[in-house]
């Protein structure tokens, strides 16, 4: 088995699905690149078992078809030291001996067979799923609600994101009992009613790889697994299983008092005045009264306090409310649009963060806060 390759573009690929291969596996051969060459086109797999990721090169100068394990951080290490320029691997599928050559000389390794590599799974056919999603969609989905996934050991459903497709809309949810973010899209939908839950490592791989796609991502999935078809890759991943919690029923309904203020003046000056603030508890005060909103912190410990007032739009009654600044900054992060509106209640319920103006036409936004008490 021979083939011809770029130094470059293979890199790309082997840097793109080396994320999922751990320091710790289990199984030595995980170690691995798996190359599956067939015709022209090269097959390269990596793996932890939980997640898989598939990419494909089309080459022009091949001899041979076969599957051959090459050690990973070998490749990695040697590729990244080339300039760009053709390499050819020929590689001894009895011997499993592999020589690289460039143009000025050549690298031997040796390889593992192929055929302990772990199988990809098998999506059930009475219990497969699936619908179409633009990848420019499916990064927005991503990239807006993974920083509210948890870390909970305990409670694993809430360590993901919680897609749920209907025949209307495409929805993304995510939060850690603190936070809560629910991301939805008018302009992607299914033909049916379907949801799963998708673990923290394969979205912020998938995350990863969507930039560099274009064009239609193919979901499907059953009870256990999933798969992303792209273009260039595939991502197959293990999927948490459980109930994800009823999210609509902790978004409060009526929230009288809305403040409109300018997104950028105040995560800077949260970021100052958070300083000031206690280090376990990182508690800020907001104090809305008339078109300001005051915004405090203090360590009674260090006798440090600090307050800093921003003009908003504002309606409502007086009200004071504490949060804590490091989710409030994530929030606020985490929105785009130039302006955020807050909408609140009382200081005891949760507190909605949403853009102003959107990105897009059909996309929903919604971010949520549970405040903290204040002492007084």
């Amino acid at each position: 088995m021979k083939f011809v390759v770029s130094s470059s573009e293979l890199l790309g690929h082997l840097q793109a699905i080396s994320r999922v291969i751990s320091s710790k596996n289990t199984l030595p051969i995980l170690d691995n690149f798996l190359f599956n060459l067939k015709g022209n086109d090269l097959e390269i797999t990596a793996s932890d078992l939980e997640s898989t990721l598939i990419t494909r090169i089309k080459l022009e100068n091949t001899e041979g078809d076969g599957v051959i394990a090459l050690p990973a951080r070998i490749l990695l290490d040697t590729l990244k030291e080339f300039s760009l320029q053709p390499l050819t691997f020929d590689i001894n599928l009895t011997t499993l001996a592999v020589v690289i050559s460039s143009e000025n000389g050549t690298f031997n390794a040796v390889g593992q067979n192929g055929i302990d590599f772990p199988a990809l799974p098998v999506i059930k056919k009475d219990k497969k799923f699936s619908f179409v999603i633009n990848a420019d969609v499916m990064l927005a989905g991503i990239s807006k609600t993974l920083f509210a996934t948890a870390d909970d050991e305990l409670r694993p459903v809430m360590g993901g994101i919680f897609v749920e497709a209907s025949t209307d809309r495409i929805t993304f949810v995510a939060s850690d009992a603190h936070k809560l973010v629910r991301y939805q899209r008018t302009d992607a939908h299914a033909d049916d009613q379907a949801s799963f839950i998708l673990p923290k490592k394969p979205a912020s791989l998938l995350k990863n790889i969507l930039p560099k796609e274009q064009g239609a991502v193919t979901v499907e999935f059953d009870d256990k697994n999933a798969f992303f078809i792209l273009n260039n890759y595939k991502v197959v991943c293990r999927l948490v299983e459980g109930n994800y919690p009823n999210y609509n029923s902790v978004i409060p309904k009526n929230n009288p008092r809305k403040i409109t203020i300018d997104r950028v003046e105040f995560y800077n000056t949260l970021r100052r005045v958070s300083v000031f603030s206690n280090q376990a508890s990182n508690l800020v005060k907001l104090q809305l009264k008339g078109n300001q909103v005051m915004v405090s912190a203090q360590d009674i410990d260090f006798s440090i306090s600090a307050y800093e007032r921003i003009k908003c739009q504002y309606e409502g009654d007086e009200i004071e409310i504490g949060f804590k600044s490091v989710f409030l900054l994530e929030i606020l992060a985490n929105i785009s649009s130039q302006d955020v509106m807050i909408e609140l209640a009382d200081p005891t319920r949760a507190g909605l963060f949403l853009p102003l103006i959107s990105d897009s036409d059909s996309e929903d936004l919604l971010m949520l806060l549970m405040p903290m008490m204040i002492n007084t």
